[in-house]
């Protein structure tokens, strides 16, 4: 850890090296083309620091001790600390880890919890009816684990081999080739990706220099790993500039929302795992929740919801709240002890096999769910995640060293570099240029993280006919009963190019052909309203910071083509036609569409409380207009899920009822500011939930 704080003491100093017009005015023009950048020169650069982006890290440099050829490896997280932008409370398949670490379990490792008991039940309003038990979800000899603290250990791993994991450090661009220097899938020329570019700091709102502005690094590197999880903003820009889904379905995405809490003793029983379907949910809302008994007395519960869902008025975040008063949660969730820890939403990916786009593009590949792996019958991705980071780690390692001899252990029977038939390598300090990662894309087929997918492939798009969930529970059953061994391929309903369009946003109808759905009260401490819910997040933003939310369509300038006009349009759609969707879908209170005057239409207007984002990203996925853009927030922003979901955070309300989340910088958080309380129990750079207004 001392040598990672130099290297980020040093990076410090190097964004320090700016002209002196950088610094002259707040009100200082900003092109980040033409800001000087110092760049790095790296090998292999990996944005993401989750399972998929640590395992492909620890096999790099696994490759570089069993060879002797050596590879520098750079992994940038956004999150102010490795885990923190990582929801806990996940069963794990343990076969990745098997395959990447042989001794794990001799280890102090965080799956502490094996898996007891495996149950699913299909909820009315007021029972819990037991299911037969499909075969994909057996959850024998899995874990009950914190995610946040696997990636947190993953990380340490990854670090004591030689990898250079840099918290606090968001991706923010792709650097690109100067002209066109390759071909995509289509043959069409393109410039080829050579790195990233890490977020510029000292941004104001109207995306001028302040005083503090520091141009971020480019991390020039011959291989670019795309793991940033389910939607990334690189991982859309990607897939969107070379088209990487032109020969597959459009994505689709569903919201889990998780709480973590401490139940009384006599309630807990380790390792039990519970799966439902039905109640809150309509019949024509796919979706489900869960229960899992982790270690130390926890619990993690949480809901589902298909993002495909029609009507306007369902909010995902009074769907959770609601599940936690039937009486199976009411029952376990309330007692002496029963105590709320934890609060956090993100999207997944559901759309499988079908919605694969292509792996590989000059210079990188998408791996773990910025490809989307997760198997959505067995609801688990992380042992797909790592697999495909081992696979595309050692498709890159044979690209960089094509004369070096090893097996692979991601996938033995599709990935076998063959040194004996390439001419020996010739390295040059002045040779940089990107390498092909094709091999990774060609292995993957037959790989068994693709066997994973293709058992249940069929299952997500059969809840998505006429027949609802009934037909999708029926289907599922028997397919997973086959294990997928039928002569058909069920398809994803999509329209407009699968690459840049959402059919989960085509899907919303307009509010005036929906019924409303009237929600019940909330029950504290059972149930609570979302601002109270989100100070659990401990999302921190800079209060002047660039809104990194923003109105426009498209990926390319994503952050520089907002304006008045494309607001009140946006405001016109959504308030007129789709009730202001997204003040009820977002599960951190971001959205509102007051009553005013400002960029407004027919007295409604749009506010972006982007100090609220917990990062979930529904807003790029849902919004009916297409026309949210999510962006990289500076560096250690967002949420901080720690990695024992408990840690050092501390939350507080002050006398006028304003309830904070003090986060404390840790040694990842480069540019940390100090917390100060002043006589009138005002919290500076404290992260405080906006209210709703009106």
């Amino acid at each position: 850890m001392l040598a990672l704080a130099r290297r980020r003491a040093r990076f410090n100093v190097r964004h320090l090296h700016t002209s002196k017009t950088a610094c002259n005015s707040k009100y200082t023009p900003y092109d980040p083309d033409a800001e000087a950048r110092e760049e790095e020169l790296v090998d292999v650069c990996i944005v993401g620091a989750g399972p998929a982006g640590l395992s492909a890290a620890i096999r790099l440099k696994q490759l570089e001790a069993e060879t002797g050829k050596e590879v520098r490896v750079v992994v940038l997280e956004k999150g102010a600390e490795v885990g923190s932008h990582i929801l806990s409370g996940a069963v794990i398949e343990p076969s990745a880890l098997d395959a990447l670490l042989p001794d794990w379990r001799q280890t102090d490792h965080p799956l502490a919890q094996p898996v007891t008991s495996s149950s699913m039940r299909f909820l009315t309003q007021k029972y819990a009816l037991p299911l037969p038990h499909p075969p994909q979800m057996n959850n024998k000899g899995n874990y009950i684990a914190s995610l946040s603290r696997v990636a947190a250990w993953l990380g340490g791993i990854a670090e004591e081999l030689g990898a250079e994991v840099y918290a606090g450090f968001a991706g923010a661009r792709l650097l690109l080739s100067e002209t066109d220097d390759a071909q995509d899938a289509q043959g069409r020329a393109v410039r080829s990706v050579r790195g990233v570019v890490t977020h510029d700091a000292g941004l104001t709102r109207q995306r001028t220099k302040s005083p503090r502005f520091e141009p971020g690094v480019a991390f020039r590197a011959r291989a670019t790993l795309l793991a940033e999880g389910a939607h990334g903003s690189l991982s859309k820009a990607a897939i969107a500039r070379y088209d990487l889904r032109a020969k597959s379905a459009a994505q689709t995405y569903g919201l889990g929302l998780k709480e973590v809490w401490r139940v009384a003793p006599e309630k807990h029983v380790p390792g039990k795992v519970v799966h439902t379907l039905g109640w809150p949910l309509g019949w024509g809302t796919y979706g489900g929740g869960w229960e899992y008994h982790m270690a130390d007395g926890l619990v993690s519960v949480g809901l589902v919801v298909g993002l495909d869902y029609k009507n306007p008025w369902l909010e995902p975040y009074r769907e959770f709240q609601r599940m936690k008063h039937h009486p199976h949660f009411r029952a376990l969730l309330s007692g002496l002890g029963a105590e709320r820890l934890a609060y956090g939403a993100r999207t997944l990916t559901e759309g499988g096999l079908q919605s694969l786009p292509q792996l590989h593009f000059p210079g990188g590949a998408l791996i773990g769910c910025s490809a989307g792996v997760v198997n959505i019958a067995k609801i688990k991705g992380t042992h797909n995640a790592m697999r495909t980071g081992m696979l595309a780690a050692e498709a890159a390692f044979a690209a960089l060293h094509p004369s070096a001899a090893f097996v692979s252990t991601a996938s033995p029977a599709t990935f076998k570099p063959s040194p004996a038939e390439v001419e020996a390598e010739t390295e040059s300090a002045d040779d940089h240029a990107p390498v092909s990662l094709a091999g990774y894309s060609a292995a993957f087929p037959g790989s068994p993280a693709y066997a994973d997918l293709w058992a249940v492939r069929n299952v997500r798009p059969g809840f998505a006919t006429r027949a609802g969930l009934a037909g999708g529970v029926l289907y599922a059953g028997v397919d997973t009963l086959l294990r997928g061994r039928v002569p058909w391929t069920l398809g994803h309903k999509s329209e407009g190019n699968p690459s840049t369009s959402s059919p989960d946003a085509l899907a919303t109808r307009p509010a005036a052909e929906c019924a409303k759905i009237s929600y019940p009260a909330f029950e504290p401490p059972l149930s609570t309203d979302l601002m109270s819910s989100v100070a659990l997040t401990g999302t921190n933003h800079a209060e002047g910071e660039a809104v990194h939310l923003r109105v426009m369509r498209g990926v390319d300038g994503a952050a520089w083509g907002e304006t008045a006009a494309r607001r009140r349009a946006h405001v016109r759609a959504n308030v007129g036609a789709y009730a202001g969707l997204l003040q009820r879908a977002c599960p951190a209170g971001v959205y509102e569409y007051p009553e005013g005057e400002e960029e407004g239409w027919e007295g409604h207007k749009l506010v972006i409380n982007s100090q609220n984002c917990i990062h979930c990203k529904l807003c790029d996925i849902k919004v009916p207009t297409q026309d949210i853009t999510w962006s990289v927030p500076e560096g250690g922003g967002g949420p901080k899920y720690t990695t024992g979901m408990l840690g050092a955070d501390i939350g507080f309300a002050t006398p006028n009822g304003v309830i904070c989340s003090l986060v404390r910088p840790s040694v990842t958080r480069i540019d940390p500011r100090p917390f100060k309380l002043d006589s009138k129990d005002k919290l500076e750079n404290c992260w405080r939930p906006r209210r709703f207004i009106g």
